[in-house]
């Protein structure tokens, strides 16, 4: 948007389709805006939309969605903003909490505000959107609507079970039936003299934005907002916000470690450097141990929170070929060194193994496929031996490379000098180096699990019908050489022990969909479980109990493959699945959701969906995530993504993003 608007105080987005996201100063045009419309948008996130709204002071009437109100009589009258606060009589009405449907059914798009017509405030063009190449080859085509298209026909191109739930133009949704449990009080009667929740009466809801389908919503928008007075034509009283503050309080955290307060950079160093000094002339010993992390999660915590929009980079994918030919590198898989902090290692759909120094964005080291690797889709490190790694393709191919014979181009000469040929396994999709870097094991495909040994470059045993369907993932633990892990898609995750002879597990733990990944914490002490559609739990290691289910919400799809990996050690879980366009971050302690990151660029077409993504193991909330596209003719990128630093630190980096669909395999 371009110019000052500072008389406006009322402004209408209401159908606006290629509304995706807001840009962090957005509204610095419009300060005095009172009243905001953006009913059947396309926006989702909560954490970018709250921080984009709450730079509006005066912001006191919100709609994502409108509400109708059901009378007595059973004649539903829309419920105005002046009615919802002037009338005598309390407004009836509920936000129905439904799964959040998925980007196969609702393609995602950017409005450039900079480029639109802002002459006449009431923008409610008809836009075509479609979603090209998905893994369901659903569409939504919204050209033949005009104004008044609603839920009923977008819901014509859902999944069964999203008609069953969402049928929102036909039926009332009764808020009882989700708030009683929680607050007893909350009835079907009203009391016309005493205060009532709005959240516990009844409505229908028409042209809902996706957001509204985001799990606690309302709740989430109340909390976070003040100063709001309406939200979706709904008054906000003294109980619907001691609710939304109660509910906000045990799903999300405002900021990292449950900080309650945002601080100063300058505050936090001043008292770091104040405890410094009383520790040198006391002997502080519990003050010291107290302090040991407590001040760099706080920093963590500060840079947080002044960075809603988090900086996301993508790394060059290209490299030099012969006759100085350019081409681009096709990502497929990709690891974090585990003690050097610059490097990356990533597998091509090519067979090429690339060393990156994602600092310098430098290629560090290059291998060709040699003819003899389809995609790869195993990596791993090597702890003792720093410039050696495991590669392993779908094809059954498995070598030992030692990035120190590796050329830095693609017109290097590769010398064989010190890489291993192992034995193939078969459709390969996983492989792992045990903590000692004596022992490495492979899966795929099939039932079984190979176990191999890397000193000798000899297969020791084929471990055969380990599930009762293939196992997509095998993971060592982090600190004990003989115990490793496996996630299958029959829905199991078993603990298994190489000094025994592994015939049977040491526990079994079971999900209710396939298991698409496992990995242990850091630590050891968790297993990290993804099955298919965002159920990701955290098991104890030591005899597979239940420890936490982080609830996110699932799509419905059973082509959702979901993987989760720890960052900043173990204190966070970072989670995206293969039909979305976003990255979860949970609490591992408690399960409070911490922020969402949507991978979302400008234009049409332009959300990317997780294929797999890793926690930087060097940098506190750091990650990186290979992000993939719909359009077959677009490559795969792997974006960096830094939760403590701005976007506006690197919008030299912006680029646009587009879609792919993508299969299970792997972690």
């Amino acid at each position: 948007m371009v110019g000052k608007f500072m008389h406006m105080h009322t402004l209408n987005l209401d159908f606006s389709a290629s509304l995706t996201t807001f840009r962090e100063d957005c509204f610095s045009c419009m300060p005095n805006l009172r009243s905001l419309s953006l009913c059947e948008t396309k926006i989702t996130n909560m954490w970018t939309t709250s921080a984009a709204l709450a730079k509006l002071p005066l912001l006191d009437e919100l709609r994502f969605q409108n509400c109708i109100h059901c009378s007595d009589s059973n004649s539903p009258t829309v419920l105005s903003g002046n009615e919802g606060q002037c009338s005598g009589r309390i407004a009836l009405g509920i936000h129905m909490d439904l799964p959040s449907p998925g980007d196969e059914v609702f393609p995602h798009l950017e409005l450039n505000m900079d480029d639109e017509d802002m002459n006449d405030y009431d923008i409610g063009q008809d836009v075509r959107s479609q979603n090209e190449d998905s893994s369901d080859n659903s569409e939504v085509d919204f050209s033949g609507h005009d104004h008044e298209f609603g839920l009923t026909e977008l819901l014509s191109e859902i999944p069964l079970a999203w008609v069953e739930l969402a049928d929102l133009q036909n039926e009332i949704s009764s808020g009882t039936l989700d708030m009683q449990d929680e607050y007893p009080f909350c009835t079907e009667s009203v009391n016309l003299t005493t205060p009532t929740p709005t959240a516990t009466k009844k409505y229908i809801s028409r042209h809902p934005s996706l957001i509204c389908y985001e799990k606690n919503y309302r709740e989430y928008m109340i909390a976070s907002l003040p100063n709001l007075k309406l939200l979706d034509n709904l008054p906000i009283g003294k109980i619907d916000r001691e609710i939304a503050n109660d509910i906000f309080t045990r799903h999300f955290e405002r900021l990292p470690y449950n900080r309650l307060d945002k601080e100063s950079l300058v505050t936090i160093l001043q008292k770091r450097e104040i405890r410094a000094n009383l520790s040198s002339r006391k002997k502080f010993s519990t003050l010291s141990r107290k302090s040991q992390h407590f001040y760099s999660r706080s920093l963590s915590a500060a840079k947080m929170g002044s960075c809603a929009w988090p900086e996301l980079h993508p790394l060059p994918m290209r490299g030099s070929v012969v006759r100085d030919e350019r081409r681009n590198f096709r990502p497929r898989q990709f690891e974090y060194h585990p003690s050097d902090s610059s490097l990356m290692v990533f597998g091509t759909l090519d067979g090429e193994v690339v060393v990156m120094n994602h600092e310098s964005e430098n290629i560090v080291s290059y291998i060709p496929s040699l003819g003899a690797m389809n995609s790869v889709l195993g990596l791993c490190w090597l702890k003792k031996y720093p410039s050696k790694l495991i590669a392993g393709s779908d094809n059954g191919s498995l070598r030992l490379y030692d990035i120190q014979h590796m050329p830095t181009t693609s017109r290097g000469v590769y010398s064989s000098c010190g890489s291993v040929n192992f034995d193939e396994f078969d459709q390969l999709t996983s492989v792992h180096v045990n903590s000692s870097d004596e022992l490495f094991v492979a899966s795929g495909y099939s039932k079984n699990v190979a176990l191999y040994d890397i000193s000798s470059g000899r297969r020791l045993q084929v471990f055969a019908d380990m599930h009762r369907a293939h196992i997509n993932v095998v993971k060592f633990a982090n600190h004990s050489p003989s115990l490793f892990a496996t996630s299958s898609f029959d829905r199991d995750v078993k603990m298994w022990d190489i000094r025994q002879k592994p015939t049977q597990p040491c526990y079994t733990a079971s999900s209710t969909r396939g298991n698409v990944m496992v990995c242990f914490s850091p630590d050891d002490h968790y297993l990290l479980v993804s099955a298919v559609d965002n159920e990701v739990k955290q098991l104890l290691a030591v005899d597979g109990r239940l420890h936490m289910d982080f609830g996110i919400a699932s799509t419905g799809s059973s082509q959702n493959y979901t993987r989760s990996y720890y960052m900043s050690g173990r204190d966070y879980v970072i989670s995206g699945s293969c039909d979305e366009h976003v990255v979860r971050i949970c609490c591992a302690n408690t399960g409070r959701r911490l922020k969402d990151v949507s991978l979302q660029g400008k234009g049409a077409g332009a959300s990317m969906f997780v294929q797999s993504l890793r926690g930087d193991p060097f940098r506190d909330f750091n990650m990186s995530v290979l992000a993939a596209y719909v359009r077959p003719s677009s490559n795969s990128e792997i974006l960096k993504i830094n939760l403590v630093a701005s976007s506006e630190h690197d919008k030299s980096h912006s680029h646009k993003q587009k879609s792919h669909s993508i299969t299970g395999m792997g972690g």
